[in-house]
């Protein structure tokens, strides 16, 4: 068993390495079977995926350079793609080597609108002398001094003409933005009610199940770590705004904004139910919908099951 085993693996080494069941394969016969080999891999991969990269690479690679390609000598679009992987420490470096393409102002203007999705300068005729590499570098140092005090990163974008002092474009710029500290955020928010007012219009909940609204919502706008008048502001304003989004659900439901905050309330409260590990004996389905129903009678016992579960599998609506 074991001899016949090692002639079928023998036999198959050998038909890899060019021999026959007649003896050897000519040397010649042996290097045109893989050069029609290369030659039809290389056609297949021109055929499905176009221009083969590497032999252009290849072609354009002088012999005497070594290490990495000179990103001049490939075409532009195909450099300008390269450079756009790259983050602004980065760029600035490649900048040293390949000064053209690395201060072009379209990668530039990519990595502002990449990091701060808004900004009152982008609507406007730019000043003269304007360049989005002065605009990055301004956008960076402006969020440094806001999440080292809000206030003064605001002014700090209004002086530089980046925002206008406007509630609603202060609020578009938070939205849009993913770099600001959410601790201070939350302090400038609950400082300035009327930007408040104007993020929470911004979301869009139609057609979402209540429980990953109220997620997507704290997300944006952290909620406060203790019980207060600005967390029930919060949820007060959800609430208003989840029912303008979904009016159609709300008449089917027959819920009011009243009986959401009641509902945001019962889901914040199970949350910390099931995920805090000091609570021993947790809250079951049952008693979920009876607390609930007690507190809002005309909601349906299968909606307020259906958010148990959505708080039980997925978790906290808050964290």
């Amino acid at each position: 068993m074991g001899q016949g085993l090692w002639r079928v693996a023998r036999s198959q080494q050998l038909q890899h390495q060019g021999y026959s069941g007649q003896g050897y394969l000519t040397r010649e016969h042996g290097r045109r079977i893989a050069t029609n080999n290369v030659s039809s891999t290389s056609h297949r991969k021109q055929t499905q995926g176009g221009i083969d990269i590497y032999h252009l690479l290849k072609t354009r690679k002088s012999k005497e350079q070594e290490g990495f390609i000179n990103l001049e000598m490939l075409p532009p679009e195909l450099s300008f793609t390269i450079l756009s992987y790259l983050n602004a420490t980065d760029l600035c470096l490649a900048s040293c080597v390949w000064q053209d393409l690395a201060n072009d102002e379209l990668l530039w203007q990519g990595l502002c609108k990449s990091t701060w999705g808004h900004c009152s300068i982008y609507n406007k005729n730019p000043p003269l002398g304007f360049s989005f590499r002065k605009l990055y570098m301004q956008l960076d140092e402006g969020s440094l001094t806001f999440n080292a005090n809000p206030d003064e990163g605001v002014n700090y974008f209004m002086s530089k003409g980046i925002l206008d002092d406007s509630p609603k474009e202060i609020a578009k710029f938070i939205f849009c933005t993913r770099t600001l500290n959410w601790k201070k955020l939350r302090i400038y928010l609950d400082e300035r009610r009327d930007v408040l007012d104007d993020l929470v219009t911004l979301h869009n909940f139609r057609n979402q199940f209540l429980p990953n609204a109220l997620r997507e919502f704290f997300r944006h706008i952290h909620a406060p770590e203790e019980r207060g008048e600005y967390l029930e502001t919060l949820i007060t304003k959800f609430s208003h705004r989840f029912c303008a989004c979904n009016p159609d659900l709300m008449r089917e439901l027959g819920l009011s904004p009243d009986a959401v905050y009641v509902l945001c309330y019962s889901l914040i409260l199970l949350s910390i139910d099931l995920t805090s590990p000091h609570v021993k004996n947790k809250m079951s389905k049952r008693e979920f919908i009876r607390n609930t129903r007690r507190a809002a009678q005309n909601i349906s016992e299968d909606f307020v099951g259906h958010l148990y579960d959505n708080i039980y599998l997925i978790g906290h609506v808050a964290a």
